[in-house]
């Protein structure tokens, strides 16, 4: 062997030596975490990680996850409230849930209001709370009875079985202005960020069972001679109900839905994504780039939880298909943690997909957040991935993203912004703006904070010091000497930001 040779073999190791290593700290060195960015966590109840733990353990868990979340950057908890026509929450119009108590129809002992009291733990922390309800079913196929007041208890007429479930038929209009009525009560009785369903339509298709409605059809086709578009136009009847209802009672209330990850494979639709599976318009009868159009929902977060390289359904082809045909609202990224994890990188076998996937949401510019299944795992860091979000993707604080179709108005700028020295402590204080009408009433406001000098960029979230609903901040003890400048902002309601205030501050020691 030449020294040529010898020399080109070391070049060629070094240089891969040197990619592997470069391409494994993509992270910390190269990651850009946006000013904006949902961020969030489902923390469900169907799988009966609640049932029968009593008030005092289920309030530990759910602390300690909330705590955790947060330290991982955490600003949005989706919390399942209705999992089966049943609450999570004191209601006259439908009973305890089986998954809270173990027996549906028994109020909790000791007795506490779970939303409630998570709406509270979460806007402690600065996290939003999106109520998250299953609209159609009625029962799972857990084995237990039903309460005398479910409304399968007394109206069996407007359910139908199907595979072990019970689901309310979404073709009867009274079921959809009864779904529409336990929203509107939650809304009127809660301070609540979001409503949330999932991707619970009509019931995901089993092998040689048929949906009992060929009855109905033959009945009262309204028009349609092809059933599945008949069935898709009852599920958009409740979605645009659905909109109208919640935006009525509190416009500033955020509608999501969580489909299932495919929209349409190509074989079905020219348009579909090149995938080979399930799909939401042919067999949830769900057509979510008509909601979205029609301006019938204000966020979606599809159901990413395959792999980058799976065979039927690649998550590299599916981000891209939704980031290129479902932004016309804000999109978020549901992602699973552990199948994440548990998934080498095709190009660092030493390491998991998240750093990969991560970098896919950063160059899909239609992608504004990230749900999380779910937050247990996260809070339990599987394959550190609690870590990498606190350390990395989620190390700066974010706001919400901007939903301009609800709100596009900009608060005043915040009053009398002081800095006031008493003695061992050094404290910024203001006077809220104000406000007219809830467009425009101050929530929060945002503390940035930049060394003398620096350019003073609001736009860059690493100099977000606080998110805070209080009028002041108390400067850190840990300050080191010298001058700085605070920026205060006022955020609203939908985190429309107004025009910053300046406070140099000097510290000394």
């Amino acid at each position: 062997m030449t020294n040529h040779q010898v020399h080109r073999i070391k070049w060629t190791v070094l240089s891969v030596l040197f990619y592997l290593l470069s391409f494994s700290s993509v992270g910390a060195q190269t990651y850009q975490a946006p000013k904006r960015e949902f961020r969030g966590a489902w923390i469900q109840c169907v799988n009966g990680q609640f049932q029968g733990l009593g008030t005092e353990k289920m309030q530990q868990t759910l602390l300690y996850q909330l705590d955790e979340l947060q330290k991982d950057g955490a600003n949005a908890i989706i919390f399942q409230v209705r999992p089966a026509c049943d609450a999570l929450y004191p209601s006259t119009l439908e009973p305890w849930s089986h998954f809270l108590t173990g027996v549906q129809g028994k109020a909790p002992s000791p007795y506490w209001d779970p939303l409630q009291w998570m709406i509270d733990e979460c806007h402690k922390r600065g996290m939003e709370l999106h109520a998250w309800i299953n609209p159609y079913r009625a029962k799972t196929k857990s084995a237990y009875p039903l309460a005398a007041n479910h409304i399968v208890s007394q109206h069996p007429e407007r359910a139908f079985e199907y595979d072990g479930l019970i689901v309310l038929n979404p073709a009867l209009q009274e079921n959809r202005d009864y779904i529409c009525t336990i929203v509107e009560d939650i809304l009127r009785r809660y301070d609540v960020d979001g409503l949330h369903i999932d991707d619970y339509f009509y019931p995901y298709p089993v092998a040689g069972i048929e949906i009992p409605d060929d009855n109905q059809f033959n009945a009262d086709n309204q028009g349609y001679t092809n059933k599945g578009d008949w069935r898709r136009h009852q599920v958009d009847l409740l979605i645009e109900q659905l909109n109208s209802t919640i935006h009525r009672v509190k416009p500033w209330v955020k509608f999501g839905i969580s489909p299932f990850g495919i929209y349409r494979n190509q074989k079905s639709d020219p348009k579909g994504s090149k995938t080979n599976g399930l799909q939401n318009y042919d067999d949830l009868y769900a057509d979510i780039l008509l909601w979205i159009e029609k301006g019938w929902v204000d966020y979606t977060v599809p159901q990413l939880y395959w792999e980058m390289g799976h065979k039927a359904a690649d998550y590299t082809e599916l981000i891209r298909w939704w980031s290129n045909y479902a932004s016309a609202r804000p999109l978020y990224i549901g992602e699973d943690i552990e199948r994440t994890v548990k998934a080498a990188d095709s190009q660092n076998p030493n390491r998991n997909q998240m750093p990969a996937k991560m970098q896919l949401h950063q160059e899909n510019k239609g992608v504004q957040g990230t749900v999380l299944w779910y937050a247990k795992v996260a809070v339990d860091n599987l394959g550190n991935y609690g870590t990498s979000l606190r350390n990395t993707y989620w190390r700066t604080p974010a706001l919400q993203p901007l939903m301009p179709h609800l709100d596009s108005k900009v608060p005043d700028k915040v009053k009398k912004l002081k800095d006031i020295d008493m003695g061992s402590e050094r404290v910024l204080m203001w006077t809220a703006p104000k406000f007219t009408n809830w467009d425009d009433e101050a929530m929060k406001y945002v503390i940035y904070r930049f060394l003398k000098g620096e350019d003073l960029n609001i736009n860059d979230p690493s100099h977000i010091v606080a998110i805070t609903t209080d009028t002041f901040y108390e400067l850190p003890h840990t300050l080191e000497p010298g001058r700085y400048v605070y920026l205060v902002t006022a955020i609203d309601r939908l985190q429309n930001e107004s025009k910053p205030v300046k406070k140099k501050v000097k510290i000394k020691r």
